[in-house]
């Protein structure tokens, strides 16, 4: 019992303190229940994006245009190989499922044999012809554009080497991408509108910048890199990163950095993930936007069971699973009668913690183990 109250508190933690001590009326009930008749309810319409499994493959792709200046050049070029080194320390991804597109392509500097082609037309085509031929149903892809942007509304473009692409352009490369989940992370200059371009149903798009007058280079991408690295982000510490999490992340520390320099913040970022390609500047999973970026975790799954036993491994899955449906659910409340709302959350915030229990109890069993035999 001391095991599920300790998994319910982490999760209570995500889904508010309300929820919380609405649900430990449900604990003292557990004591009269038999753990093994919990069923998890099956949530009706519950969102087919951003599946959380070992069987879904998440892919990124970087994209670092060109730069005037040494100063930009070089902040660039940190951010985008940080980016790539982070996601393949922390994230569980390889160089097999991360793509970057740097400037001109390969050079003779150290380390550049990270790089996969060209930030130009051709490069970006291929780039993702070729992943499109690999992806399967249900597969993650995060995009990630670091540079310069300029125009605005239709003619709002990502500068590359040679002719910039439009929004609308790269809109169409992304529909060979019909059956799988996208996140678009756009941290350009004037970003906005190639963002709105990109707005779509099953798509979370995060834009540096909220109007096409917000022309300076933002400071965005750093914070939002932080927010990755050793997961910095994760508010609700299950130890995961999800797009909104690396969002808010930055957002904050944005405002933060410009409110300690004494200057009027010159970039205002924005999520979008409901397709309505209208940005919230302050997303919650209970209004316009912000509960698919809930779930959109940057992570791949099967990183967080390496080296679990496979009893171990399959109640993790449980786990991930059960917390999405939560995150799901809560989104959808208004959906619900209010009596209804509560059995399921109750119902699921029950499993949950059987769940997590077991879970622990594998773990501390395997660690006792180990330390007999050591």
């Amino acid at each position: 019992m001391i095991r599920i109250k300790r998994g319910v508190l982490r999760i209570a933690q995500a889904v508010c303190w309300e929820e919380f001590y609405r649900f430990k009326c449900v604990l003292l009930a557990l004591m009269f229940v038999s753990l093994a008749k919990a069923q998890t309810p099956v949530l009706e319409e519950a969102a087919e994006y951003f599946l959380d499994s070992p069987d879904v493959g998440k892919y990124a792709v970087i994209m670092a245009g060109p730069t005037v200046g040494e100063t930009n050049q070089t902040q660039f070029r940190q951010w985008a190989f940080s980016l790539h080194d982070i996601l393949a320390r922390d994230y569980g991804y390889s160089s097999d499922s991360i793509i970057l597109l740097y400037d001109k392509g390969h050079t003779d500097l150290v380390g550049d044999e990270r790089i996969d082609g060209a930030c130009d037309r051709g490069g970006i085509e291929q780039g993702l012809a070729s992943l499109a031929a690999r992806v399967s149903t249900g597969d993650q892809i995060t995009l990630y554009l670091i540079g310069h942007g300029s125009g605005s509304e239709e003619e709002s473009k990502f500068n590359i080497v040679g002719p910039d692409i439009t929004g609308a352009e790269f809109a169409v490369l992304l529909d060979q991408f019909k059956d799988q989940s996208i996140a678009i992370v756009n941290t350009t200059s004037a970003s906005y509108g190639f963002s709105t371009s990109l707005s779509g149903e099953g798509r979370v798009v995060i834009s540096s910048t909220r109007s096409p007058s917000e022309r300076y280079d933002p400071i965005f991408p750093r914070y939002f890199i932080e927010a990755l690295d050793n997961r910095n982000g994760d508010r609700d510490k299950n130890n995961r990163v999800s797009m909104l999490e690396a969002f808010e992340y930055a957002k904050s520390n944005v405002e933060a950095w410009y409110e300690e320099q004494g200057r009027l913040a010159s970039e205002h970022a924005g999520l979008d993930d409901n397709g309505d390609a209208l940005f919230s500047l302050d997303p919650v999973v209970d209004s316009a936007d912000g509960r698919l970026a809930e779930i959109a975790y940057i992570d791949a799954a099967v990183d967080e069971v390496l080296g679990l036993s496979p009893q171990a491994r399959e109640l993790k899955f449980q786990m991930q699973n059960l917390e999405r449906d939560i995150f799901v659910l809560r989104g959808r409340k208004q959906d619900f009668l209010e009596s209804d709302y509560w059995l399921e959350m109750e119902s699921l915030l029950v499993e949950l913690a059987i769940a997590t229990g077991q879970f622990e109890e594998i773990i501390n069993i395997n660690s006792e183990r180990i330390e007999t035999n050591g």
